[in-house]
């Protein structure tokens, strides 16, 4: 049978469970306002709610190892935890060898005891001695079937068979019967119990559990790290109710071995836990069991924990599964990002370029554009849209305010609920959550269930009775007191309907640390190498209160400040929005600014080289997409300062395959300067990565136009389109012509022209989020977050180019001519037709009819096509099909030459 590498497999099995992409980890999609690992048995931290890995897992949460713990007190308390950590884990085998034969060792922790330290503890040394020994070897051996699907890549081939079995097991022994010391002996049962097992030998091993451990009663770490290995043995036996009872034995009792011991009873048996809740006989083995069941089946904990509660109101394992609900709810309930527009895809019918490799805006783009597919599955908390008046509250009070859920978009009203995996019907789960918190509060000695109860209710939006239940605790645990203040500050925030002056300088004086930047580190993957990505950390309560403070701006019509809550000034130009910009504009020259304001919110206006030409030049180019050239020649005098986008580093060769640097940007278009003069052209062919040159030609009687250069900046291309329209006043061909070019140039401009980035801040035509047929409405309901992502470029007005076109073809008296001018006010009319299709609504793919469905609306697409969108190509057929301009754009546009034939 072929077989694959078991590493690759694993490795590939990994990634994809716990991440999307290499930056992805699914714990970063909510703020963790709730700090779960607040409990404080942190034995149970492993089983603390996490989607990122198999077990939770916190840095700071140190679980105690009752082992290591054993042996400080065996050393008389002389070392503290770490370095008793390091003495029996970590110190050299040689080390101990030389102190045992009177040398003097130059390790610090033993030099410190002097010489008498191997005479005082012979035993326990002794015994460390032959344990460290033995460790290298401590694995079992891997039997692999002839017919085993997989090849195994071990780095160390090391395995307990590598040792000689008889005289491993005489000298095991000979030391257990030679030590004096219970303790000292139980651990060199210990050390039978596992070697048997690891050498498969699993009835012997079995057999030394009952001969050596077991009549010592002694249940100390070592007993349990020896049932531990005899359970392993009871498996290896093919007895997996047995073994997993005994996992489970060394699940409840240790500290440690919680975690293995639980993937141990998973393994064992299919029907593990209910099993184990057969033959619990007492009351904590019964607690234990409920919680394991509740754990492994987390769909709705609450009959599991009122189960713990009747039995132990007090146990921790109850507190965890709170904690693993509050999580849930607030993933749910405060997501860091949702889905605000539809997806967006270039809807042209064109072949376009794809993203350039290692060009940073685009792969940030893109970046984000995946994040948002990837977190798109998050519940919407928002409410209905916004009125579009400036003042979008519409003038509440405040207690209408706070009770119309469409205007606090924060939260779900509805109670969350989620589905069961066996019947998939909801099951409700904040309200009866909260109504058991609420018994347990007042009857429960810890404090735990009292914050619970008030995070509760702070995600009802009850935040007057979430602060009174806070001001309520009184306890001197530091953890809890930080969650305490925590959620305080959260109440004061998120109950202010409206951020007025007064209450942003609160904001400062009181909280400041919550809205102070942290320095970011950069990713040191090879990801991070290629495409500079900053690492991606952990959502803070602090980016939960900007989100907060950029909805409430929002609705009260601050749009500058919602912006800049979330981003930088630059983001900007990812979607140039002109009533934004001008918002932006009148911000950024307030003098007057609070110290809130100047301190938190200004300090995103970053570097864009000249801010007022930056605005300008956003302002001149809304102005030439609406034909307004006077104006937009306006705009760009005052922004001839402007110092560029930043531009790539190079491009990809799809030709070649391989990515070239540019030697030289200084000739590239940079938002501002070096646009060609094939602009007022045409296209030859529709492929939008071929360079200009290839797919634009200019037209026949540009020679009858000098004053349209070859290389222009906007200033100038604005000064020569003026000229253009005062020619284009006049009669005739040379009218015809002016018209014609300034038609040209809005269409070349347009999503649908080759020229396309040139009035949207962008540096080239590729493919990407700007480059859709979207509807009117701006997807901005709530907020300005991720802004570059959420893309809304505001449609095309192909009327405009239409208009100028018809100009053209009234004032020429060329029939080939004509049929040029035709063609192109057909192709802005299919602009428009993709605008009317883009505003359609989709068939959803649940619906049962959707085949039936779909189909029915194509034909009604391709009726409205052809009644309301095809007047050009219809004058084109019936007038001038027998033009050499209609014969040479049948032979280059497959699709014209369809509709000429059908």
């Amino acid at each position: 049978m072929k077989k694959f590498f078991l590493s690759f497999v694993l490795a590939s099995a990994l990634f994809n469970q716990s991440k999307a992409c290499a930056w992805y980890d699914p714990d970063y999609d909510y703020f963790n306002l709730f700090t779960q690992n607040i409990i404080r048995d942190k034995s149970l931290t492993p089983f603390l709610l996490t989607y990122s890995s198999r077990f939770y897992e916190d840095e700071k949460a140190v679980i105690p190892n009752e082992n290591i713990e054993s042996w400080q007190k065996y050393f008389g308390n002389q070392f503290n935890y770490r370095e008793t950590e390091y003495l029996v884990n970590h110190l050299p085998l040689q080390a101990l060898n030389a102190i045992k034969t009177g040398k003097t060792s130059s390790e610090p922790i033993l030099a410190k005891l002097g010489n008498s330290f191997y005479n005082k503890y012979k035993e326990g040394i002794d015994y460390l001695i032959e344990a460290k020994y033995l460790e290298p070897y401590m694995r079992i051996s891997y039997v692999e079937s002839p017919d085993s699907f997989y090849y195994r890549s071990e780095t160390d081939n090391k395995n307990a068979t590598n040792l000689d079995y008889d005289k491993t097991l005489a000298a095991l022994n000979s030391l257990y019967n030679s030590a004096r010391n219970p303790d000292i002996k139980l651990r060199y049962g210990y050390q039978l119990v596992r070697f048997n097992h690891y050498t498969r030998h699993f009835e012997e091993s079995i057999n030394a559990f009952k001969k050596y451990v077991k009549p010592l009663n002694i249940k100390s770490a070592p007993y349990y790290l020896a049932l531990d290995q005899f359970a392993g043995a009871e498996r290896g036996l093919g007895k997996n109710e047995d073994a997993n009872w005994h996992f489970f034995q060394v699940f409840m009792n240790s500290k440690s071995l919680k975690r293995d011991a639980f993937v141990s009873m998973k393994l064992s048996d299919s029907a593990s836990f209910n099993n184990i809740l057969k033959r619990a006989g007492n009351d904590k083995e019964k607690t234990m069991a409920y919680f394991l069941l509740g754990y492994q089946d987390f769909n709705d904990p609450l009959p599991m924990m009122k189960k713990i509660y009747d039995i132990d109101p007090e146990s921790e394992m109850l507190k965890v599964l709170g904690a693993r609900a509050i999580n849930e709810l607030e993933r749910n309930y405060l997501p860091v990002y949702y889905y605000q527009n539809p997806e967006t895809q270039d809807t042209t019918g064109k072949t376009t370029a794809q993203p350039k490799v290692n060009d940073k805006e685009n792969s940030e783009k893109q970046e984000l554009s995946l994040w948002q597919r990837i977190v798109r599955w998050f519940k919407s908390i928002f409410g209905s849209k916004s009125s579009e008046k400036t003042d979008r509250s519409n003038d509440l009070s405040d207690k209408q305010y706070l009770e119309n859920p469409d205007r606090i978009p924060f939260y779900n009203k509805a109670e969350y609920s989620y589905y069961n995996n066996d019947n998939d019907k909801p099951v409700n789960y904040l309200s009866d959550l909260e109504d058991f918190t609420d018994k347990i509060k007042d009857e429960s000695k810890d404090e735990f269930w009292k914050i619970a109860d008030a995070y509760l209710k702070f995600l009802q939006k009850d935040y007057e009775g979430s602060s009174e239940v806070l001001g309520s605790i009184k306890t001197n645990d530091k953890n809890y007191q930080s969650q305490i203040q925590k959620m305080k500050m959260l109440n004061d925030i998120v109950s202010q309907p409206k951020i007025s002056s007064d209450f942003e300088e609160h904001l400062y004086k009181d909280y400041r640390e919550f809205f102070e930047e942290k320095p970011k580190k950069m990713e040191t993957d090879s990801t991070a190498e290629n495409f500079g990505y900053e690492e991606y950390t952990a959502p803070s309560t602090q980016e939960f209160l900007k989100d907060i403070l950029a909805n409430r701006y929002f609705l009260q019509g601050d749009d500058a400040k919602s912006f800049l809550m979330n981003n930088q000034l630059s983001d900007l130009r990812f979607n140039p929005n002109l009533n934004l910009a001008k918002k932006l504009q009148t911000f950024f020259n307030k003098k007057e600014k609070s110290t809130f304001e100047s301190q938190i919110i200004a300090k995103n206006i970053n570097n864009v080289g000249d801010t007022e030409a930056f605005f300008n030049l956003i302002y001149g180019d809304f102005a030439m997409r609406n034909a307004d050239f006077a104006n937009a020649k306006k705009y760009y005098e005052k922004a001839v300062l402007f110092s560029g986008i930043p531009l790539p580093d190079g491009y990809y060769d799809y030709n070649t395959g391989n990515f070239v640097k540019y030697e030289n940007t200084s000739d590239l278009y940079n938002g501002f300067s070096n646009i060609s003069g094939l602009i007022f052209g045409h296209n030859v062919w529709e492929s939008y990565q071929s360079p200009d040159t290839i797919s634009m030609k200019a037209e026949g009687f540009t020679n009858e136009f000098p004053f349209i250069k070859q290389n222009m900046n906007k200033l100038e291309l604005a000064d020569v389109v003026l000229k253009l329209k005062q020619t284009g006043k006049s009669k005739g061909e040379i009218s015809s012509k002016a018209n014609q070019l300034i038609g040209n140039l809005l269409y070349n401009t347009s999503v649908l022209g080759y020229y396309r980035e040139v009035f949207v801040m962008d540096t080239d035509n590729s493919n990407g989020g700007k480059y859709y047929f979207g509807n009117d409405e701006s997807p901005f309901r709530y907020y300005y977050k991720n802004y570059g992502s959420n893309v809304f470029i505001k449609p095309d007005n192909f009327d405009l180019s239409i208009q100028y076109y018809s100009n053209a073809l009234q004032n020429s008296g060329d029939k080939e001519q004509k049929a040029r001018i035709l063609f192109q006010m057909a192709s802005a009319e299919q602009g428009k037709y993709y605008q009317w299709e883009a505003r359609q609504p989709s068939v959803s793919y649940d619906d049962k009819n959707w085949e039936q469905k779909s189909k029915q609306r194509e034909i009604e697409f391709a009726n409205m096509k052809n009644e309301k969108f095809r007047t050009y190509f219809t004058q084109l057929k019936q007038n001038f099909g027998d033009t050499e301009a209609v014969k040479s754009l049948s032979g280059s546009c497959s699709y014209f030459d369809y509709f000429m034939k059908k």
